[in-house]
């Protein structure tokens, strides 16, 4: 403890120790009712916890906050920054917890800073309300109960951040909004030049939001941990289950640039249009060792809409919703692979597609004509369970191909393989069936549960 260090255990003692500028102030028990107030350059605030009503503690440059937990209502900022100063500094956080949100910002006066953050918990918050999202590819995105955020248009303004142990939300007290956010400028299409972030290290615990979006909205989306258009990650760990419950809520979305994305928790989406993994950025290698799981209507496994993906490999993905895609490739990629099952029992279904509600079959796996694989490997099988889909669907170009455990359609009217005039794949190695839907009830089964030794197969062969 610092010789400058002044403990208080009331609102007077701490609100006289902020307006003297004491560098040090430990906070001892609990102290409610205190009015939200700026800390002053330097100053470090500590220990306790901090009770509000409406706004928490406003930084500035220099801070650090450590072993505290500041709680305020749900829809108001518990940490948040004086956006007058020009430059952050280096703000900390170490092991914070918070009802309300943490939002960092550049805008107004300030031009760069640093954040530095370990052990940080949002409990709980509420950004449905907040005026400012980031507009691309024809929607809005909701705050993160976690928000860093560069909006300053000038490219030359850049923030810097180490982001160690981020968690966000309950099962049972999810984020209303999107967990954890990092962003830039992006401009108004996701895509344009302005301020940037940059994070040589994010990584999460438990992330649960719920973006509570009407259903059917066509231009508004949230996500459990979002990287948005401005903003770089070096190495990115979600290490914890991250789980999203509502309408349009992404689980793990990407607009900006990441190296390494690895997950190891399990990536789960409960509400409909959500999907568990999407790339409209640019990722070197992502590696996701836990399983995908949607169950909403039009809940997709994974998308690369855009950008660029030199390498994705999954654990297993599994959709069940009418309209849910397990895997679908829209732009060119380098190696994908599976090491377990691709597997999806819904039918045709309403989805969100870039701003759009569209009709979509729930096919295991997509490359459309805009999208190639340079190398496919599925470990497991290809399955569909709905009626009237197509299990493996080629447009585009795909490489080297093994699918270890072949391709099955089980529902009604369905097909294995349907490869477009564009196509360009060799599937001739590959163990490919239709099941007769006369034999077989669709209803009565479970994708994840076939044996192809155990009920009638017929073999189709690739159908165009």
């Amino acid at each position: 403890m610092s010789e400058h260090t002044v403990t208080v255990s009331t609102a007077r003692e701490l609100l006289a120790a902020v307006s003297a500028g004491v560098e040090d102030i430990e906070v001892r028990g609990s102290i409610v009712g205190a009015p939200g107030f700026t800390l002053a350059p330097g100053v470090s605030l500590r220990g306790g916890t901090l009770q509000f009503g409406a706004r928490g503690v406003r930084l500035t440059s220099d801070n650090t906050l450590e072993d505290i937990s500041i709680l305020t209502a749900d829809e108001e900022a518990a940490i948040l920054n004086d956006t007058g100063v020009t430059d952050l500094g280096t703000l900390t956080l170490r092991n914070v917890t918070t009802r309300g949100q943490i939002v960092i910002l550049a805008e107004d006066r300030v031009r760069g800073g640093h954040v530095q953050a370990e052990n940080v918990r949002v409990l709980t918050a509420d950004l449905r309300g907040r005026f400012h999202r980031p507009h691309g590819f024809g929607v809005d995105v909701l705050q993160g109960g976690f928000t860093l955020w560069n909006r300053q248009a000038d490219p030359e303004v850049e923030l810097t951040a180490e982001l160690l142990e981020i968690s966000a939300g309950t099962e049972a007290e999810p984020v209303y909004g999107s967990g954890i956010f990092v962003g830039g400028h992006g401009g108004r299409d996701g895509r344009g030049a302005g301020g940037t972030v940059h994070v040589t290290r994010l990584r999460t615990g438990e992330v649960h939001t719920d973006g509570a979006i009407p259903a059917g909205t066509p231009d508004l989306i949230s996500a459990g941990v979002f990287v948005l258009s401005g903003a770089t990650v070096d190495a990115m760990r979600t290490a914890g289950a991250v789980t999203t419950y509502g309408p349009n809520d992404m689980v793990l979305d990407n607009w900006g640039s990441v190296g390494t994305w690895i997950a190891t928790g399990e990536v789960a989406s409960h509400g409909p249009s959500g999907i568990g993994v999407v790339n409209f950025g640019d990722i070197d290698t992502l590696d996701v060792r836990a399983p995908i799981v949607t169950t909403g209507k039009g809940a997709r496994g994974f998308n690369l809409y855009d950008g660029t993906l030199r390498e994705a490999r999954f654990q297993s993905i599994r959709t069940t919703g009418d309209g849910s895609i397990g895997i679908q490739i829209s732009r060119p990629m380098g190696r994908l692979a599976v090491d377990g099952d691709v597997t999806t029992s819904g039918g045709e279904g309403l989805s969100l597609v870039k701003g759009v509600q569209m009709t979509l079959p729930a096919i295991a796996l997509s490359v459309a004509g805009t999208g190639s694989v340079d190398a496919l490997r599925i470990g497991g099988r290809l399955v569909t369970a709905g009626a009237n889909v197509v299990t493996l669907e080629v447009g585009g170009r795909v490489g080297e191909v093994s699918i270890a455990g072949g391709v099955r359609a089980t529902g009604a009217g369905s097909r294995a393989v349907s490869l477009l005039d564009s196509a360009d794949i060799d599937i001739a190695d590959i163990d490919i069936a239709d099941i007769d839907s006369a034999d077989i009830d669709s209803a009565d089964i479970d994708s994840a549960d076939i044996d192809s030794a155990d009920i009638g197969l017929r073999s189709s062969g690739p159908r165009g």
